[in-house]
């Protein structure tokens, strides 16, 4: 038996070794396969590279934890990248689920940076009924917030005492799974002129791209690769570039099989 007929009858065990290498070694060493930064992750990145140190990103949590893989990843690097400008940084969330994620990445992050909670950044809880918190932070964040996530008073933080409304922020991220960030667009952006960016899904992506055309938000960040992108802009290697570089590979691994089966195929009829 010939080699392309052999290769017909090749080891399933082989293929799933195979598959379980290309997934798992990307995961547990930084490999670093190319990715292209495409223009919209750009914009968002140039955008809040040239915010002065001490500016005001206000970054809402509005996703649940089935989506964790895609979201973590994004947050990470936003609020790596804002950390490292000196910027503020407001939390809050929309879905009650982004609430503990929210807090936790604020202060693992801040950590990292040596940030101080209450002074570089704070994170506000949650509030429910998604239009009302929307618009009422444009008149008061305090009368929607009037404590933050630690039961503080609002009055008592010192990063609050410069931070009423929309007026002192320069940008909102809503980091989202599904289409909340169209809230923040309908209702910030056009009542308020609020400033806004969606971080979400990939399979959210193609809702956003009539705003960005009409020039209603500033870019976005969609999925894992949305993710890895802004990795390499801010040049630290994170969860999204090795989750991009599994996929990568693993499709590598399926088409390379995929091909090898034809010509097998092919092959093994040429010589009946």
């Amino acid at each position: 038996m010939g080699f392309w007929q052999r290769a017909r009858y090749i080891d399933r065990r082989i293929i799933f070794l195979l598959m379980l290498l290309g997934v798992g070694l990307p995961l547990l060493t930084n490999i670093g396969l190319p990715v292209r930064v495409t223009r919209d992750v750009g914009n968002v990145y140039d955008y809040i590279e040239g915010l002065n140190p001490g500016d005001v990103i206000l970054i809402s949590y509005d996703h649940d934890t089935g989506t964790l893989p895609e979201m973590i990843p994004m947050s990470d690097a936003i609020l790596r990248h804002a950390f490292s400008r000196n910027l503020h940084l407001v939390g809050m969330a929309l879905r009650a689920e982004g609430t503990a994620i929210g807090r936790q990445n604020f202060r693992r992050i801040g950590a990292e940076y040596g940030r101080e909670e209450g002074k570089d950044f704070v994170f506000l809880g949650f509030r429910p009924e998604i239009t009302a918190a929307i618009l009422g932070l444009g008149t008061s964040i305090e009368r929607v917030f009037p404590k933050d996530d630690r039961d503080i008073p609002i009055s008592e933080i010192e990063l609050m005492n410069t931070v009423r409304n929309y007026g002192d922020i320069a940008l909102v991220i809503s980091i989202s799974d599904d289409d909340t960030p169209v809230y923040w667009v309908n209702y910030a952006n056009a009542r308020f002129k609020a400033k806004v960016v969606p971080a979400v899904t990939a399979v959210m992506a193609t809702t956003f791209f009539p705003f960005i055309d009409s020039g209603q938000i500033r870019g976005m960040i969609a999925g894992l690769k949305g993710a890895a992108e802004y990795e390499k802009l801010i040049k630290i290697p994170g969860r999204a570039g090795r989750g991009m570089d599994a996929q990568s590979i693993a499709h590598m691994v399926m088409i390379g099989f995929i091909i090898m089966g034809n010509i097998a195929y092919f092959m093994s009829r040429k010589g009946k």
